[in-house]
């Protein structure tokens, strides 16, 4: 099966900096599956995460989607690109606009996508936001009229009102409280589930990466040191790094 993203062989060097941000990265994800990245701060998931998005050109290797590789100059590629390929980012407060009403910025992918005018959007909007259990007024009113957790599901909603086939999450329950998290991982889940969405997550919480992700890879310094099956990574882990991670993750004394 052809994967429907994949960074083959990938390196990035930023302008001036010393040396490669990530090298020799090489990853695929299947349609409908899910993918985990992991490492500590500095690791090169965020940067893995917008070649992902075709937000970065890599300096050498290649990004492709639906095995053709992915050109930010091929207009028409690009606009398929973005209407299959959406992403939540980690700080709900600061990824809505507050001058905004909430429908308005739900209704912006289908806008810029040329999928709907403002006139049509309404009923997608509508859905969008009950799936992901909103208020029936949410759409008239202001994102700071919401909690945390609220704005993120709003987040989500713009991210998945096109019905896009897949999701890129950078820590998408990082600035949460417990109790919002689990409910926003649910959430998660269940449209995966129901869609079909190929999720591609970066997390330092290796809790959601178990409960959300099927494979994990994990990167230090830049570089894939060890992929496969969550349950085998993060359970029988075969690379020291993976061990350390695992091993520094807070539990509570017996």
């Amino acid at each position: 099966m052809t994967p429907v993203l994949e960074l083959a062989d990938v390196a990035l060097r930023y302008r001036g900096s010393a040396g490669n941000v990530v090298e020799d990265v090489s990853l695929a994800v299947e349609a409908g599956h899910s993918l985990a990245l992991v490492g500590e701060s500095g690791a090169g998931k965020t940067t893995l995460l917008r070649l992902l998005l075709g937000l970065a050109r890599p300096t050498s290797g290649r990004v492709r989607f639906d095995g053709s590789d992915l050109s930010l100059r091929d207009r028409e590629q690009m606009r398929r690109f973005r209407r299959s390929v959406q992403c939540v980012f980690q700080d709900p407060y600061s990824s809505l606009d507050p001058r905004r009403r909430v429908g308005a910025t739900v209704a912006e992918p289908l806008r810029s996508l040329g999928i709907d005018t403002r006139a049509t959007a309404g009923p997608k909007v509508a859905a969008a936001l009950e799936r992901v259990g909103m208020p029936a007024d949410a759409a008239d009113r202001y994102p700071h009229e919401f909690s945390g957790g609220q704005r993120q599901r709003i987040a989500i909603a713009r991210a998945t009102v096109c019905t896009p086939r897949v999701l890129l999450a950078d820590e998408p329950v990082s600035a949460l409280d417990v109790t919002t998290r689990v409910k926003v991982v649910d959430l998660l889940a269940e449209l995966k589930q129901e869609q079909g969405l190929t999720l591609v997550m970066v997390s330092h919480d290796l809790s959601v990466v178990a409960s959300l992700c099927e494979r994990t890879a994990v990167l230090e310094r830049g570089r894939v040191v060890e992929q496969g099956d969550t349950g085998q990574v993060l359970g029988r882990p075969a690379h020291p790094y993976t061990r350390r991670l695992i091993e520094s993750v807070p539990r509570l004394p017996a």
